[in-house]
């Protein structure tokens, strides 16, 4: 007697048979036609040849395509018939889907075109840009067209689906940033020099631009004077802003040092202590450091006669960025060796910070106001990357490559956000999250090296100044929630 498995796996035989049966008699039929046409096509290719043999084995491929055929016929009548509804709803839907994949790719991933206008049923979705190309004329804004030329990249949208419009709506937005300038001034002989920083806006909104050899002061009423020529055998190679916004330190090719009074328009010191021209600056209440070609740094006392109070050694070639902590306890320097030094104010005889991490030069600086011991670093083309680094334990915290050359950096005092400005390749400005540096936006115009930035007092905008000879305004940042709330900022929480 057989098992009960053993009668199952019979039982199971019988029903594959009878499919198998069923299955091959419903293609007899086209089996019997395609024989008929091989014998004959057998025939014709056999003449004079003799007989091939005395039986014939149909060929499985004709009658699997047979029947294959059959089965799409099948699906193509149905299809037919879901299609005529498809297109019915596509048709009603088309206009919405193009519109809101525009403002995806607009919104999201940043694509500004000039001018691209997609027909969407008698709708147009419009991107403008800035027209860029004018007369140039010394620190004048420049005046677009109409309203339109000032308008933002992002896309003005006529007749928006319904549809689209609510969809769009689900997409979540951090903060509307402005995409282009509100203003733009013309800067005629703004030098295209990674090594530089000749652009600061002080603490009463005065705009200082190195032009040449000349120092240009511009206020936000569009006043522009004239601060300083240190003459055709010189130029300008950095300002920078006292704390209190009553003096501007100018350094200069040959290595001088000059310090200016702007409330009276008069020159108070003349420094002369580097041998290569002065590219950094930074302040310290009234100690003024200065960061050369010739590797060093020095800590000029302006209050004093003999202002050399320290010399700080350690890097191998040009110092291109000075930044001062928020409470005045720690200096970062970068040079073109590619080395990143953290000095702290009480002892100058050697840095307490060496970093190594970067692989091209280290201009970009910019300690946290949010978070005491937080500096970012940015490395030049061939690095491309922000670093962060908690200075209380000289440990590296995280690595943004920015995919491209790091020219500035700067802090947010209203929110936990920061800017940085690039070069080679992109000339792009990038607005970052802090954490995690997630890009929030990127503000394109610039046809060169975006190599200056300032921030205004208030905290919301920001000036960038690129080897194209244009000084552009953007405002980037929040409101402050309160009064006097970015001062709360400046001794925050300590790094963890």
């Amino acid at each position: 007697p057989k098992t009960p498995i053993e009668s199952g796996v019979v039982c199971v035989r019988i029903l594959l048979w009878k499919c198998a049966i069923k299955f091959y008699s419903s293609n007899i039929k086209a089996d019997l036609s395609s024989l008929s046409n091989i014998a004959s096509e057998m025939n014709r290719g056999q003449k004079g040849k003799g007989f091939a043999g005395d039986r014939f084995i149909s060929l499985r491929a004709c009658a699997e395509r047979t029947s294959k055929i059959a089965l799409l016929d099948e699906l193509a009548e149905t299809e037919n018939n879901h299609s005529i509804e498809a297109e019915e709803d596509s048709a009603a839907n088309s206009d919405s889907q193009k519109g809101y994949r525009s403002l995806l790719q607009n919104q999201l991933l940043g694509v500004n075109d000039q001018y691209t206008i997609h027909q969407l049923g008698g709708s147009a979705y419009m991107y403008k840009g800035y027209p860029y190309k004018q007369q140039f004329s010394l620190l004048q804004s420049r005046k677009p067209g109409n309203k339109e030329n000032a308008s933002c990249h992002l896309p003005i949208c006529c007749g928006l689906p319904e549809e689209t419009a609510e969809t769009l709506a689900l997409v979540k937005e951090d903060r509307k940033i402005p995409r282009v300038p509100f203003k733009v001034l013309d800067a005629p002989a703004l030098r295209d020099d990674f090594y530089l920083n000749v652009v600061g806006w002080s603490p009463q909104g005065v705009l200082a631009v190195g032009l040449g050899s000349c120092v240009y002061l511009w206020s936000a009423q569009g006043k522009v004077s004239k601060l300083s020529d240190i003459g055709t055998g010189d130029s300008v190679t950095s300002v920078e802003w006292s704390l209190n916004g009553d003096n501007l330190a100018i350094g200069t090719y040959t290595g001088v040092v000059q310090i200016w009074d702007v409330n009276r328009f008069k020159q108070m010191r003349n420094l002369k202590a580097h041998e290569g021209r002065v590219g950094a600056l930074a302040w310290n209440s009234s100690v003024l450091t200065t960061g050369s070609r010739d590797k060093s740094i020095i800590m000029n006392d302006i209050k004093i006669k003999n202002h050399a109070i320290a010399y700080l050694e350690g890097h191998k070639q040009e110092i291109c960025g000075l930044k001062w902590s928020r409470d005045e306890q720690q200096l970062a320097s970068g040079g073109n060796d590619n080395k990143l030094f953290v000095w702290n104010n009480k002892s100058y005889e050697r840095p307490s910070g060496r970093f190594n991490h970067h692989t091209a030069a280290v201009k970009a600086l910019a300690w946290s106001p949010h978070q005491h011991g937080l500096l970012l670093s940015g490395g030049g083309t061939a690095d491309r990357c922000v670093r962060s680094w908690n200075t209380l334990t000289n440990a590296l915290l995280g690595c943004t490559d920015t995919g491209s050359q790091v020219c500035s950096l700067l802090f947010s005092t209203t929110a936990n956000e920061l800017v940085s400005t690039h070069g080679y390749s992109d000339n792009h400005v990038f607005v970052w999250k802090y954490e995690g540096m997630r890009k929030l936006a990127t503000l394109a115009g610039h046809t060169s090296r975006v190599l200056y930035l300032a921030a205004s007092n208030d905290g919301e905008t920001i000036v960038t100044g690129a080897g194209d000879e244009t000084l552009r305004f953007w405002k980037v940042f929040p409101k402050s929630k309160k009064e006097g709330s970015s001062s709360g900022l400046l001794m925050g929480k300590d790094l963890r």
